[in-house]
């Protein structure tokens, strides 16, 4: 590890996502940690109690990233993108990006996405997130509402949507679809998803509505028993595929 990378810290059931600097120093309990105790380890390092992990991009999400509103949690973003069916050759539309952990998770795996979002107050802090951890480099990022955007000419092999109304964007979404290509909703309200529906008919088949509870146990041998909280619902998550 060298001056300027990012650690994974995780010392008892706690973790810390830390980037190496010159002033760089963590406490917890009368353990500390300092810069001359991580630079020049390996990673997967134990030092003063502290293990000195590579993190991921799970990782990045949910402990690097600054959020100023609610973020696709990766156990919906990661089923998102799976449920998509992108690869390498893959474009692929989102819009209402929010704080970014969605199109870093997309961007992963897809040969490009072209992402809007409305707010320039969520627009320069996603770029931000992006720029801190060097990702979503093939990713377009506009800071306009994709009602307004010209898409003449392109076609988009998949789709993801979050925001308020999705249903309103519905015809839009549809025309810069290729034929069967898979678009995804987030939506927080069963109100809402019965109104996309309803929308969605006649435009989209094979219509799929979910929700992803995660339950985690505690790792310990002697006393193996699910976490005293766990992340349930977040959002429904609504997909369809294009038809003609």
């Amino acid at each position: 590890m060298q001056e300027g990378d990012f650690v994974l810290i995780q010392v008892e059931d706690k973790r810390f996502l830390r980037r190496i600097t010159k002033d760089f120093n963590l406490n917890y309990k009368k353990r500390a940690l300092k810069f001359e105790d991580v630079v020049g380890k390996e990673f997967g390092t134990l030092v003063n109690g502290f293990y000195l992990l590579k993190p991921n991009l799970e990782a990045i999400i949910l402990y690097g990233f600054k959020r100023k509103t609610q973020i696709i949690y990766p156990k919906d973003a990661f089923y998102i993108a799976f449920k998509l069916g992108i690869n390498k050759s893959s474009t692929v539309l989102e819009f209402g990006i929010g704080s970014g952990a969605l199109t870093a998770v997309l961007s992963e795996l897809a040969g490009r996405v072209v992402a809007y979002e409305v707010s320039p107050e969520f627009y320069k802090n996603a770029l931000k997130n992006w720029d801190t951890f060097g990702l979503c480099k093939n990713v377009e990022a506009i800071n306009q509402d994709f009602m307004d955007a010209d898409l003449s000419g392109r076609e988009f092999d998949a789709c993801f949507v979050d925001v308020r109304e999705p249903w309103l964007y519905l015809k839009k979404v549809h025309s810069v679809l290729k034929n069967s290509a898979m678009c995804g909703f987030l939506l927080p309200t069963t109100n809402q998803v019965s109104r996309l529906l309803q929308e969605m008919d006649g435009l989209f088949a094979g219509v799929e509505v979910m929700e992803i509870l995660l339950r985690k146990y505690k790792p310990v041998y002697e006393r193996l028993r699910p976490e005293d909280i766990m992340v349930a619902h977040t959002g429904y998550l609504v997909f369809g595929m294009k038809i003609m």
